[in-house]
């Protein structure tokens, strides 16, 4: 019973926007033009929506923030609005807590603590944080929720419904797939995070690779006390990484220094030690009184293995050096392309990425998000799927660009990012099995592969074997239009036989409401056969965009820098 009233609840509130959505690609849902609609109205619609998922709890608020960073499954303003998201939801009661603590430790929670707070420093949607005292030490104790394992169960079991049912209807859309394939590895993702054993690793694990860095750190757990839903870690004073404006002001903090460190540190762990925050947001960043950065709840975290980030390496140089077959090879190797889809095809995806980047190298003192905004209508409007991996790093990246716009409006992401990327490329390079004489000696073979492909088309040409191949667009199109023409001349006879019928109807049997029918019924067959809608010759790669705000639209959403805090809520 539970599980309708709940399934019912979600019908009930997301049809409307899934009705929408079907809409802005065919007014009719199933047939028309697509509709036009204003960059306000859909920043109206991605408020909405975003309220609607905050009322719907954990699993779609875990859910909805995994999406914010999904060019390949929503556009802008979508990505924007619900990026802002925020988990936090009332806390549970005290003795509801208390009694997961002792249930999972074993004795009373005043023998554990010489004092704990009843009353919450934080929550979220899995867990809460409570402030305690141990041994004279103060301690953060993070409590998982009552009752949230059933409801997400319960939640994703109606979920894969839902994509059983999508999937039946549009088989062959890639935002099906690249939705299927997030709500899948969610379902992973967020069963290892309601684990808090799995946290505690991976803090001992960024603990240890940065041990020697003095510039960053990671709170330190208790593992005697660690257990599947419970998890005690050291307190952590700092203030949030989105609250510095008045320490930077003063001077306490360069804000040169911060963005080159935070943009170290994550290209380290993503490309060096193969493993990455994967929930980042300000709440999860902090500047402790010393100007360490403090990284904050490590619930999710994305293993990369070496194949994989060799890969992501060699489709960066090719962008670099403008090599499309290069780049198509690595996204294919990737997972970023269906392999049904044929090289040809998506080589006008990777042109208008290389376009992009080129553009990028002129931008001067403009903002890089512009840049990035681009790129990601590039993955939603092509069949283009985000490789888990990048999608977080391209979270973090967003992030990062928030944080260093927040406090300089003239910040630049490429200018900041190219002399850590210059200081890092050696241990780039050798973490990603790419030494710099290998580079070397790779490029040496692919100039005497190119040459030798010149040189067996100009022989081919001599022999006059040389053959021009149609695009398969172009024979598409020309299949679509034959196939456009015999729909319109089908259903101009079906339109002209029913009011044949009719009217030798109403002449035998002088039924004026049966001759009126079949004029009706065939006046509209007449009009569907006049305006089937030419965007139906459309090339089937591409899709309905959605409208980026500018700038100052997003400087507008993000809002003014709130005020210093200095007690932390982001142990969650």
């Amino acid at each position: 019973m539970r599980r309708w009233r709940r399934g019912t609840a979600i019908f009930l509130r997301l049809t409307p926007f899934v009705v929408a959505f079907l809409r802005d690609r065919h007014r009719w849902v199933l047939f028309g033009a697509p509709r036009k609609l204003s960059a306000a109205k859909h920043r109206r619609r991605a408020e909405r929506l975003t309220r609607t998922i905050a009322r719907l709890g954990p699993t779609f608020i875990k859910l909805a923030q995994v999406f914010g960073a999904r060019a390949d499954i929503l556009p802008e303003p979508y990505l924007t609005t619900i990026s802002t998201l925020q988990d936090q939801v009332p806390p549970d009661r005290p003795e509801a807590i208390r009694s997961v603590i002792e249930a999972e430790e074993g004795v009373p929670v005043d023998t554990l603590f010489s004092s704990f707070e009843d009353e919450p420093v934080a929550t979220a949607s899995l867990g809460q944080v409570h402030r305690a005292q141990r041994d004279g030490r103060t301690v953060a104790v993070k409590v998982l929720r009552p009752g949230v394992e059933e409801l997400i169960a319960v939640d994703l079991e109606i979920s894969y419904s839902i994509l059983f049912g999508l999937n039946l209807l549009f088989s062959n859309d890639h935002h099906v797939k690249a939705l299927t394939s997030v709500v899948r590895e969610f379902a992973v993702k967020v069963r290892a995070e309601m684990d808090f054993r799995q946290e505690a690793e991976h803090l001992e694990r960024f603990r240890h690779h940065f041990a020697g860095d003095g510039r960053v750190r990671a709170p330190e757990t208790l593992e005697a006390l660690t257990r599947r839903r419970v998890l005690v870690m050291e307190w952590v004073d700092g203030d949030k990484i989105d609250a510095l404006a008045e320490r930077i002001a003063a001077g306490d903090i360069s804000h040169d220094r911060l963005m080159a460190t935070l943009i170290e540190v994550y290209l380290r762990m993503l490309l060096v030690q193969g493993f990455l925050h994967a929930d980042p947001h300000p709440g999860n960043l902090l500047v402790d009184a010393e100007g360490r950065i403090v990284f904050l709840d490590w619930g999710m975290v994305v293993p990369l293995r070496p194949a994989t980030r060799e890969r992501i390496v060699s489709v960066a140089l090719a962008t670099a050096r403008q090599d499309t077959d290069g780049m198509i090879n690595g996204m294919y190797e990737l997972g970023m392309i269906d392999p049904d889809i044929s090289r040809a095809e998506i080589r006008d995806a990777a042109a208008e990425i290389l376009g992009v980047v080129e553009r990028a190298r002129e931008l001067g003192v403009e903002r890089v998000q512009e840049i990035v905004g681009e790129i990601m209508d590039t993955f939603y409007t092509w069949p283009l799927v985000l490789p888990r991996e990048l999608v977080y790093f391209f979270r973090a990246a967003a992030l990062l660009e928030g944080i260093g716009f927040r406090y300089n409006p003239e910040f630049n992401g490429i200018k900041a990012a190219r002399p850590v990327v210059l200081g890092m490329r050696g241990e780039l390079l050798h973490a990603a099995g790419r030494e710099p004489a290998q580079v070397a000696l790779n490029l040496v073979d692919e100039t005497r592969a190119v040459l030798g492909g010149v040189r067996d088309v100009v022989r081919r040409a001599e022999r006059e074997e040389l053959r021009v191949r149609m695009h398969p667009r172009d024979l598409l199109r020309l299949e679509r239009l034959l196939l456009l023409q015999s729909r319109r001349v089908l259903f101009s006879i079906f339109a002209l036989t029913i009011a044949l019928i009719a009217s030798i109807t109403f002449i035998a049997v002088r039924n004026v409401w049966l001759l009126l029918t079949g004029i009706v019924v065939a006046l509209i067959m007449f009009v569907v056969t006049v305006f089937i809608p030419m965007h139906l010759l459309e090339s089937p790669l591409r899709h309905a965009r959605g409208v980026r705000p500018g700038a100052r639209e997003q400087e507008r959403l993000a809002g003014p820098p709130p005020a210093p805090s200095r007690r932390s809520d982001s142990h969650v």
